[in-house]
């Protein structure tokens, strides 16, 4: 059932990003937005900017800085929203000219790189894991140093593993990961800081545990906590692939993006590390899903437990990030039960009048 609806989740998304979209050649936004709050704003080249944190962030920092200030690339077509909300580039992160040419044609500032394939994800393609986020890291931070360009790596709990300290797990300890996806954050912590030390370039990294938004599972070990919101309102049936009591650190997409803005402007000197822990609460499926049945009475919850499992039991169970919060004045303002209000309301706003407009589709066929 869970393969079924997350395949159905896949099957709009894809429709709708191929639905009325340009070709790859440069789009530029039919809207006019350039009001910011800043009077020399940075320019900012995303790249992987259609999943999850791209798209999101993008929101945030058009806000703040101009929707043209603000560059998206992926190798997926755009949906129009996409395309009205700001420029939109072509871009292959394995392709070191093509990035270097947006970055001196729009003369990029900062660069956001979230271009990843994620745990469960690359434990099924290795190689190609290895290609996209371990040379993807290589073009991206050579790039910045060779244009002296400000860059923000996100890292996650899966760059800990089963030798590493789970509850709390520090922001200092033995990491040594268990899954390409934890080898390739390792691998890209370890370069960034390396390049700061050796070249000075303005490296930042923050360690994320799972983010929980609207949008459909990507392929996390942690996107169990999303996928249940889906299922919960369609199906009223949810098969969970993690055990009831694993324990792991959370955050909601608002806390998040708001880590992530204020620490890209945080002073440098104001940064004892380049890379910190962020969380803000830490909950089991079980504790998740009965928050749930308060709000879904009828919701029927079981467990299968497959190899994600293993993934799961490497991770931290709470993450300290005490020194984001000592260093930088870091906070979170979700908690779990406000998460599951927010989720709900997200799913209900964002997803199933889509899945609706889907299923009446489906009708005339």
């Amino acid at each position: 059932m869970l393969t079924r609806i997350l395949s159905k989740h896949r099957d709009l998304r894809n429709i709708l990003k191929h639905l009325n979209t340009g070709n790859r050649e440069i789009k530029y936004s039919t809207k006019t937005n350039s009001k910011c709050k800043t009077s020399n704003p940075p320019r900012i080249l995303i790249t992987g900017g259609l999943g999850q944190l791209g798209t999101e962030c993008a929101k945030l920092l058009r806000k703040n800085y101009g929707s043209d200030n603000v560059i998206l690339t992926d190798i997926i077509k755009p949906t129009d929203e996409h395309l009205e909300n700001g420029p939109f580039i072509f871009a292959d992160i394995l392709d070191f000219k093509g990035l270097q040419k947006i970055v001196v044609n729009y003369r990029i500032d900062w660069l956001i790189h979230f271009s990843a394939l994620l745990s469960a994800v690359g434990e099924q393609n290795v190689p190609l894991a290895v290609r996209v986020n371990i040379e993807g890291m290589h073009n991206v931070i050579e790039l910045a140093k060779q244009y002296n360009l400000r860059i923000f790596v996100p890292s996650t709990i899966g760059a800990f593993g089963p030798d590493s300290p789970r509850n709390p797990t520090p922001n200092v300890t033995i990491q040594r990961p268990r899954t390409i996806y934890g080898v390739s954050k390792v691998h890209a912590e370890l370069l960034g800081e390396y390049y700061y030390h050796r070249f000075g370039l303005d490296f930042r990294c923050l360690r994320f545990p799972g983010v929980i938004s609207s949008d459909p599972p990507g392929g996390g070990t942690t996107d169990y906590a999303v996928a249940v919101f889906h299922e919960g309102l369609i199906n009223k049936k949810y098969e969970c692939y993690l055990e009831p009591h694993t324990r792991l650190p959370m955050i909601y997409i608002e806390d998040c993006l708001s880590a992530l803005f204020q620490f890209l402007n945080v002073p440098n000197e104001k940064l004892r590390r380049r890379v910190y822990n962020v969380t803000a609460m830490s909950f089991t499926p079980e504790e998740l899903f009965s928050r749930l049945t308060k709000h879904i009475p009828d919701l029927q919850i079981s467990y299968k437990p497959d190899s994600r499992q293993l993934i799961a039991e490497s991770w931290p169970q709470v993450f300290d990030d005490s020194e984001a919060r000592c260093d930088w004045g870091w906070e979170h303002k979700y908690d779990l039960d406000k998460l599951v209000t927010s989720m709900l309301r997200d799913v209900n706003q964002n997803c199933m009048p889509k899945l609706n407009d889907l299923a009446e589709v489906n009708s005339y066929v």
